[in-house]
């Protein structure tokens, strides 16, 4: 896949990057090599205390769409599950596309509170994001009950409390280029500190 996209530089790709939405993607789906490359730049993150307190599951083909199962299953024994939502989510781990799976696995420390340790694993899925749309895929950063319901993580992928899944990365061929969507007046949002 091709570098930037074009853009002239990388402040130019910040300020105009879009997520695809994971619906719409498509294979070709990243190589391990490019899936390889993505992992390895969406690792280099801050990391107080150097923990590493996150984990990848890169999810294709049979392995997501058991995924997608498992949601169905314990999706319809809830009750804030109606079956168009049960059935969005569940639809999309059967995709041509390829799901990282960011798991936040936060690891006991007297120095690094949980939260950032958290805020941490978040860093990556965003990572992992930009570096697929940099070379060229389209990317999107999903999550949904399934990623805090305690039984869902214990069952898919054998995790215990306090790890989570910090985001569920669609990342594949994008069909054309998202539209754009409005974004935070940044006056309403800022405040400016002087004195």
């Amino acid at each position: 896949m091709g570098g930037m996209n074009n853009l002239a530089s990388p402040i130019d790709f910040l300020l105009t990057r879009r997520s695809v939405p994971a619906k719409t993607l498509t294979g070709p789906a990243p190589s391990d090599d490019d899936l390889r490359q993505m992992l390895t730049a969406a690792a280099r993150v801050p990391d107080h205390g150097k923990l590493e307190p996150w984990r990848f599951a890169v999810l294709s083909g049979d392995a997501a769409r058991r995924l997608g199962e498992l949601t169905r299953e314990m999706g319809a024994e809830r009750d804030d599950q109606t079956p168009e939502k049960l059935a969005k989510l569940a639809d999309g781990f059967d995709t041509d596309a390829r799901i990282v799976t960011v798991l936040s696995t936060p690891v006991d420390s007297d120095k690094i509170p949980l939260f950032e340790q958290q805020l941490t694993a978040g860093c990556v899925c965003l990572g992992l994001v930009n570096a697929a749309l940099t070379m060229g895929y389209g990317a999107n950063w999903l999550t949904g009950w399934i990623a805090h319901d305690a039984a869902f993580l214990d069952r898919a992928f054998g995790l215990e409390r306090p790890a989570t899944i910090a985001g569920f990365i669609h990342i594949g061929t994008a069909p054309n280029r998202p539209p754009e969507r409005p974004r935070p007046d940044l006056d309403a949002i800022t405040t400016w500190v002087d004195a």
